[in-house]
């Protein structure tokens, strides 16, 4: 009798392992052979359904092994290839099997000839490997196995289990139907399907637990592991069919990701964002007080998309909820938008192939003009204006832009000193300004009488504004020559019929709010906000958030980080530092970044502490959200 209080059962294959070894070693064996492929899938069938009980292990074993081609020598060469290829979060968590290595044990159908040398760098030594062993012929190739090895067997694993005898609690982690059966024995008590790897149906429905990864098994069971909370138990709801890159990169990481391709109303998000910790949306989604009152686990919002008018950013501040968006993401794709529309509406393009498309042919040059030698008035030299503005002069346009910021002109670009200065000179005037509600109706009637006759406006910002009716009536009347517009002041949720009074006039093109929808943009976003996210969830930078602090903090090493986020009251970081020094913490890094309304504090400390500190940080005054990083 071993008498411990709690021991733990591993399979191998495709658990500590992501891969299950003979696959493996017949990828290696059979290289060469023209029938390769067929001979591995065979392989790999076989020994599916011997992992789920459907053939005995015994046939399964004599069918792959037939099927292999293997020699002694091909046994170094696997184990080199599978220390490569141990599961992701075993490997990150080495420190728990060197640390309870008395009570670990192996017991795999597969061979210790590849599995003892495995185990070993992992502090658990042959003796508490069981598993079938080669036999070989005098030329050393593999020709069977062991067979009074009672792992061999039909359900030889649960035979072995019962021979160990083992005092305690019993848990075992496995991927198959074959694990499970030490449990349906009763000689094991508890049974974790692992899917890290693969998930087996017929195990993962049998299962007391369905483990993703081992820090969720370790979670499970209150044992040391590498991070402070599994990603699997963090939850991120995606809205409005963002790019799947998004998706992979967030579950990528370990985390649960749900995608829509819809956006919600406020009422169904009130409902669907409880136990949400990471929200996703684009421009459609409303992310009101009451939709951030009801989140009782938000942490981050990512905007997929430049605007953030969409989310109620203040209230989200104050819940202690960072927001991050793509400010950089898409500016290539509006600008050559921007670019083609200014070309069409001089030319006149539009009107020319409705009229192909209705069956008159038209060849005219009246009302089709060059861009080049014509003056472009941007208004907001932001990240997309500036970039407008160096295309534009390439093409040999004269250059002209308004900005209430200061901004160094680029090129031969000329600062105009007001709005109206800008609309006298220009023939074509685009609008990139942002979405302040103080631009309302910034291009209205009034500053529309104050462009050129017959300039072309193009607006690829923000639907408020440009006053639509103004529009329509200068553009009925002959006031301006042609406007592309590609935002709207209301829009739809999701596709169907939309109306404007803008439909149906000469030399207007309309767009659906398309400006940054590319394929390339929508992949870029897809990587530059997942990646802001994983940032602030795995390690608390705030860098580039838009509602919150900023913050770069280095890379968290061998120590526990505390996050406290506070509203910025006078005496807070007096208060977390007196509970930091009642506990006598050993602090190597502390760092700090306020607002007028919350502060931000990182606390970097040895691992060994008094964990009664977290409830005492978490009960200072003023304090809206704390965490636990490690």
């Amino acid at each position: 009798m071993v008498n411990t209080g709690r021991k733990y059962v591993f399979d191998f294959d495709s658990t500590l392992t992501r891969v299950e070894a003979l696959d493996v070693l017949a990828e290696m064996t059979l290289a060469g052979n023209s029938n390769r492929d067929e001979i591995i899938n065979k392989i790999q069938e076989i020994t599916n359904l011997g992992i789920d009980g459907d053939i005995s292990f015994t046939e399964s074993l004599e069918r792959r092994i037939k099927l292999l081609n293997a020699h002694k020598n091909d046994l170094e060469p696997l184990v080199e290839e599978l220390r490569q290829k141990i599961s992701k979060s075993i490997e990150a968590n080495k420190e728990f099997f060197e640390k309870f290595s008395d009570d670990i044990y192996v017991i795999s159908c597969g061979f210790k000839e590849f599995i003892d040398p495995i185990v070993k760098e992992y502090n658990i030594p042959s003796d508490r490997v069981y598993a079938n062993t080669f036999e070989f012929d005098e030329d050393g190739k593999i020709i069977g196995f062991d067979e009074d090895n009672v792992l061999a067997s039909h359900n030889g694993k649960i035979e072995c289990l019962k021979r160990l005898d083992l005092d305690g609690e019993v848990q075992v982690i496995g991927d198959g139907y074959s694990d499970y059966v030490m449990r349906e024995a009763g000689i094991a008590h508890k049974f974790f399907a692992y899917t890290e790897n693969v998930h087996r149906e017929k195990a993962a429905n049998k299962a007391d637990y369905i483990t993703p990864n081992m820090d969720e098994f370790l979670f499970v069971n209150d044992l040391p592991r590498n991070i402070s909370y599994p990603k699997n138990r963090i939850k991120i709801l995606l809205l409005e069919n963002v790019h799947p890159n998004a998706f992979d990169n967030l579950s990528g990481d370990g985390f649960s990701v749900e995608l829509l391709k819809h956006s919600i109303p406020e009422d169904e998000l009130i409902e669907k964002i409880k136990g949400v910790h990471v929200l996703g949306i684009r421009s459609k989604t409303q992310v009101t007080q009451k939709v951030l009152d009801a989140a009782n686990k938000l942490l981050v919002v990512g905007a997929f998309c430049i605007g953030t008018t969409q989310i109620d950013l203040e209230h989200a501040k104050k819940k202690g909820v960072v927001v991050f968006n793509a400010p950089y993401s898409n500016t290539r794709s509006v600008v050559e938008l921007a670019i083609g529309e200014i070309i069409m509406l001089m030319r006149s393009i539009f009107p020319r192939s409705t009229e192909i498309h209705g069956g008159s042919w038209q060849k005219t040059a009246t009302g089709s003009r060059e861009v080049r030698g014509k003056n472009l008035g941007i208004v907001g030299y932001g990240n997309i204006g500036k970039q407008l503005s160096i295309l534009a002069e390439a093409l040999g346009m004269r250059v002209y832009y308004y900005d209430i910021e200061d901004s160094l002109a680029l090129g031969n670009a000329k600062k105009c000193a007001t709005l109206e200065d800008l609309l006298n000179v220009s023939d074509v005037v685009t609008l990139h300004i942002d979405d302040n509600p103080a631009n309302k109706n910034f291009i209205g009637e009034r500053e529309i009488k104050q462009m050129r006759d017959g300039a072309l406006l193009v607006n690829l910002s923000r639907g408020f504004v440009v006053d639509i009716e103004a529009l329509a009536k200068a553009l009925k009347s002959g006031k301006l020559g042609g406007s592309a517009i590609d935002v709207y002041p209301e829009e739809p949720a999701s596709n169907g019929e939309f109306k404007t009074e803008l439909q149906g006039l000469d030399n207007v093109i309309l767009t659906p709010h398309i400006g940054g929808s590319t394929e390339e943009a929508q992949r870029d976003i897809a990587d530059f906000v997942p990646n802001k996210i994983m940032d602030y969830i795995n390690s608390g930078n705030t860098v580039d958030a838009v509602n919150f602090p900023n913050i770069r903090l280095p890379k968290l090493s061998k120590a526990h980080r505390f996050l406290h986020i506070h509203k910025n009251m006078p005496g807070i970081m007096a208060k977390i530092n007196a509970v930091l020094a009642e506990y006598e913490l050993n602090i190597s890094g502390q760092y700090l970044s306020t607002d007028s309304e919350v502060g931000y504090v990182i606390t970097d400390l040895d691992k060994e502490y008094n964990k009664d500190v977290i409830k005492a940080l978490k009960k200072v005054e003023n304090t809206i959200k704390f965490r636990v990083l490690y």
